[in-house]
């Protein structure tokens, strides 16, 4: 078997236990606040912090380089969990993922202003079908919207901004300062609204909450493996699997069949961002890499991303390679004996 192969599997592994975690979060979205269940999965997620602060051996403290942007970036991140939690809870699972699956290409258009990055035509058109792949599946004008389907659009557009943040200034921050300050803003922020929204959880639900942050975990790990033994190229795209399961999963405990018009749309969504994934993999035509560099879902401020993790192990490479500088031949030693410059 070969490695982009075994890479492949391990990611679809790992994005079929994220859509599991994403079960539970409906589950316990029919009981408690999204509120509530953010709060309990930023929670259980400090211990996997704590491993993550021990393994980084960077000489450095917790304060930002860039505060601002961080600051940017942590508010992105709650406004990611807080949306995304409430949309699965109201949501159909394949429906939620349809519309939260546009990120990517919103990655593609923020990073025109906040990159300075240049768009060519065929991205531009692809972003353009994607987009349109969107109302396809929102239908505006034949269903009845709500808050629902802002919150997996506001999903889409907080997780973007996070994941152009971290491109703009990952190569300055430590690795567990951009995963901490959102994990303990959400803590706090969240531990403030609680006491309006708390319900008494029994011990199964306690079970429940736990067993999130470890299924994340876990899948977390699959998909480390899986960068680690495979082109980003081929891993990238299998996050488009979880629309499978969302289909298995809806079906299956919540008796929900997505209609013609999520199918549709979710086709066309996925269509575009796998064009928009290899035309990133061709070498020399282009420098924006949105979904390669994403590298797992979006950023909730409770669940390590695997870029983080991939970093604070040391196995990164800088999120933007300087370029190369022409070789020159090196001169002779002058007549005074002094060396050449290259």
């Amino acid at each position: 078997m070969s490695t982009n192969l075994r890479a492949a599997l391990l990611a679809l592994c790992a994005f079929g236990v994220f859509a599991t975690h994403d079960v539970i979060v409906k589950v316990l979205g029919g009981s408690y606040s999204a509120f509530q269940i953010v709060f309990f999965s930023a929670l259980f997620s400090f211990p996997v912090a704590t491993i993550i602060l021990l393994r980084d051996a960077t000489k450095d403290t917790l304060i930002p380089v860039h505060p601002w942007w961080v600051a940017l970036r942590t508010v992105a991140a709650i406004g990611t969990g807080a949306c995304a939690f409430y949309a699965f809870a109201v949501l159909p699972l394949a429906q939620t993922y349809a519309i939260i699956f546009a990120s990517p290409l919103l990655i593609t258009v923020l990073a025109i202003p906040f990159l300075g990055e240049k768009v060519g035509l065929r991205r531009a058109l692809a972003v353009l079908v994607g987009l349109a792949g969107v109302m396809v599946v929102l239908q505006p004008g034949n269903t009845e919207l709500g808050l629902g389907h802002l919150a997996a659009l506001g999903c889409a557009v907080f997780g973007a901004l996070a994941s152009i943040i971290v491109r703009k200034i990952g190569r300055d921050e430590r690795s567990i300062v951009l995963m901490l300050y959102p994990l303990v803003a959400n803590f706090v922020l969240m531990g403030v609204l609680l006491p309006f929204v708390y319900t008494a959880p029994p011990v199964e639900h306690l079970g429940a909450f736990f067993a999130m942050a470890v299924l994340a975990m876990i899948a977390t790990m699959c998909l480390i493996s899986a960068y680690k033994l495979g082109e980003a190229a081929i891993v990238a795209p299998m996050q488009y699997s979880q629309i499978l399961w969302a289909t298995a999963y809806g079906m299956l405990f919540f008796e929900e069949l997505p209609g013609l018009n999520t199918a549709l749309g979710a086709s066309i969504i996925i269509a575009s961002g796998i064009y928009i994934v290899l035309r990133e993999s061709r070498k020399g035509e282009d420098t924006t890499s949105p979904v390669l560099r994403t590298r797992t879902r979006l950023d909730t401020g409770v669940t390590p991303r695997v870029s983080t993790m991939i970093r604070a192990n040391g196995d990164e490479p800088p999120l933007s390679p300087p370029p190369s500088s022409p070789r020159v031949a090196p001169r002779a030693p002058s007549m005074r004996g002094l060396p050449g410059r290259n």
